[in-house]
């Protein structure tokens, strides 16, 4: 999985536009914390399809950015927790235990 950094408020509205071409995946991570490090884990050793874009948020880092990007795709904030932009719109986010690479496939309509 090629997971690019999201650390600049810039690529928020980037994500948005492209996310009309193909979805956009932001997973949100607390390096600090057992349960986002479970989480990632477990995604990042699932079969990642390359249809999608991710985009890796350290939390601890990027609060800023979390904030924004909570603002600019109106959902609540959660740690550890996965975005899944289409159309520019946040069609699917899931938190914690819940965080699943089949749901994301199914959700993207992959």
């Amino acid at each position: 999985m090629n997971w690019i950094p999201l650390n600049a408020d810039n690529q928020i509205e980037l994500i948005r536009e492209a996310s009309f071409n193909k979805p956009q995946l932001i997973f949100k991570h607390s390096t600090t914390c057992s349960i986002s490090k479970m989480a990632f884990s477990r995604f990042e050793r699932a079969e990642a399809p390359d249809t999608i874009d991710y985009y890796y948020l350290d939390l601890l880092n990027y609060r800023q950015i979390s904030t924004a990007v909570g603002e600019k795709f109106q959902v609540h904030h959660e740690s550890p927790q996965v975005l899944l932009i289409k159309n520019g719109e946040c069609v699917y986010d899931e938190s914690h235990y819940g965080i699943m690479m089949d749901e994301v496939i199914e959700q993207a309509g992959i």
